[in-house]
């Protein structure tokens, strides 16, 4: 027979468990005012940061910033002044750039109006007074503009060819490798005459670009620029208007192994062989 203590705490345990059985659930206050439930964020997510210009990626006139660029080698590589790049992209400080950065390389445009009128560009409220080079190369139409890869270089005609010469008088050392020698290198003397191969305007002269030593930049035209790399000597300044055959530099053997100038020439900015362009000797 059942003590009735041991009845007694049958019976209350029966009852403790009715009642859980029976409890309401728990209200989400959050849902019952039309307001989604709190989430508890993870201190340690943080929200991924895309690089400046990311929505461009990709698109014609426009480069995405890779290991090592420098706005001077962006220039070279797309046919543009590198001053030019920096005021397209309201660079603050053009020596400081992100991997992955997507940059105008083509001058910014209108658009073109449905009545087939022809772009024209819009000004730059970023302009530096007192560089009308980097201005006039600002106001060439779009249709002229490099985009961003080249096709292989055309056969010499149009109004962006040129008529050129040789950029010194010395023996070829090595020929043009598309991936190994982006140029020509040409021998000679410390001090012999470097000259402009044709006509243009200086848009880098210094030795800012690793590998290229004291260098030369001319750009010609819309459609090609020429670089003179490991001079002992540089004779011009930026924005300076230069003639063929001036003497813009003498060859040394700056950031190189012996005396020797390395010439490019670059179509759109895409290196092609200078002994296609250059005339017989």
């Amino acid at each position: 027979m059942l003590s009735v203590g041991l009845v007694a705490a049958m019976v209350l345990a029966g009852c403790s468990s009715t009642k859980t059985a029976n409890r309401a659930p728990v209200e989400d206050r959050g849902s019952a005012l039309g307001k989604p439930p709190a989430v508890a964020m993870d201190p340690n997510t943080q929200a991924v940061k895309q690089p400046p210009g990311f929505e461009n990626a990709g698109k014609p006139g426009y480069y995405t910033v890779k290991p090592g660029d420098t706005l001077i080698r962006i220039g070279l590589e797309t046919g543009q002044n590198w001053r030019d790049i920096g005021r397209w992209n309201n660079l603050d400080n053009p020596n400081v750039l992100e991997v992955g950065q997507v940059l105008r390389v083509a001058p910014p445009t209108a658009v073109v109006a449905e009545s087939g009128a022809v772009a024209k560009p819009i000004p730059s409220s970023s302009v530096t007074p007192g560089t009308p080079t980097q201005a006039a190369s600002a106001a060439k139409p779009a249709a002229s503009a490099p985009a961003a890869t080249a096709s292989a270089p055309a056969a010499a005609s149009g109004e962006d060819e040129l008529a050129w010469i040789w950029p010194t008088s010395g023996s070829l050392l090595a020929g043009f490798d598309e991936a190994k020698n982006k140029g020509l290198d040409i021998g000679g003397k410390a001090g012999d005459p470097v000259v402009a191969s044709a006509d243009g305007r200086v848009v880098y002269a210094g030795a800012g670009l690793r590998g290229y030593g004291n260098l030369i930049i001319l750009k010609h035209n819309n459609t090609y620029l020429t670089a003179y790399a490991h001079n002992q000597t540089l004779l011009v300044k930026e924005d300076q208007t230069v003639r063929k055959g001036q003497k813009i530099a003498e060859m040394g053997n700056s950031d190189a192994d012996r005396v020797k100038l390395h010439f490019e020439i670059r179509r759109q900015g895409k290196p092609v062989d200078p002994a296609k362009y250059l005339p017989a000797r």
